[in-house]
Formats: C-alpha cells, sequence, structure tokens
C-alpha cells in the first residue's frame, strides 16, 4: 500500500485537497491556545472599526489547515522533517470556506517539492507555500 502512495506523489500529482469552514468560534479557540487575544480576532466591536472592517482569522489558524493536508499527504515525513516557506496575501474571515490545494512540482531521492495554496470561496488566495518534505 505504501509503494502505491509514493507513486501517486511524481511530479504533476495533486495533492488531496482540504477544505474548512472559519468560524468565530474556532478563531477564538485559537486565540485562547495561542495566547493571541489581538482584538483584530477575537473583538468584532472593535475589529468592525479597525482596517479590516471586521474580525479576522489569525494567519497561523490558516497555515494550520496547509500543514493538516501536507500530513494527510506525507504523515511523519512532512511532521518530522518538512520545510514550508510561506506567504500570507490575504486575511480570512468569520464565514469563509477556506480550500486548501496542492501539487507536487519535482520528485528526486532526497525530496519532493510541492506548491500550496489556500483560498476562500470567492478564489482569493490566502496563503500561498512552498513545502518540501523528506522523500
Amino acid at each position: 500500500m505504501q509503494k502505491r502512495a509514493e507513486m501517486r506523489m511524481e511530479a504533476g500529482a495533486d495533492l488531496q485537497p482540504l477544505a474548512k469552514t472559519v468560524t468565530q468560534a474556532k478563531i477564538a479557540r485559537y486565540a485562547e491556545a495561542s495566547g493571541d487575544a489581538n482584538p483584530l480576532h477575537t473583538d468584532p466591536a472593535f475589529a468592525a472599526a479597525a482596517r479590516f472592517g471586521g474580525t479576522v482569522a489569525h494567519g497561523m489558524l490558516i497555515l494550520a489547515y496547509v500543514s493538516e493536508m501536507l500530513t494527510s499527504a506525507f504523515g511523519e515525513r512532512w511532521v518530522a522533517g518538512g520545510r514550508l516557506k510561506a506567504r500570507f496575501r490575504a486575511p480570512a474571515r468569520p464565514g469563509d470556506s477556506v480550500s486548501v490545494s496542492g501539487r507536487v512540482l519535482d520528485r528526486d531521492s532526497r525530496r519532493i517539492l510541492c506548491h500550496v495554496e489556500a483560498r476562500n470561496q470567492a478564489g482569493e488566495v490566502l496563503i500561498s507555500a512552498d513545502a518540501e518534505v523528506p522523500a
């Protein structure tokens, strides 16, 4: 079975996508777990008057969805030795449907290179990243 999974991870292979819905409750739980209670994330009244016009999810919460997809695709290899270079491009808001997708760009005997993105329901890129996973 492991052999078949490996074959799908050649250059051009798509990773199994992941879908999540951002809610204010998830944002609040992330704020509590991370210790980041910035009112831009946690206080709708404060955030309504701020730059984004409402609360936004922590970028690291959305990045955790990216890591979840990579863990699903590569398991222990991602967890133990994966590397990620990410760029935060737009905020995610409560009610957003976030889709995480990825594609294998290259593979050799040492590593697998992937490009991954998280997008909202409008197709706006929230995070774009390049991942490297030990082969």
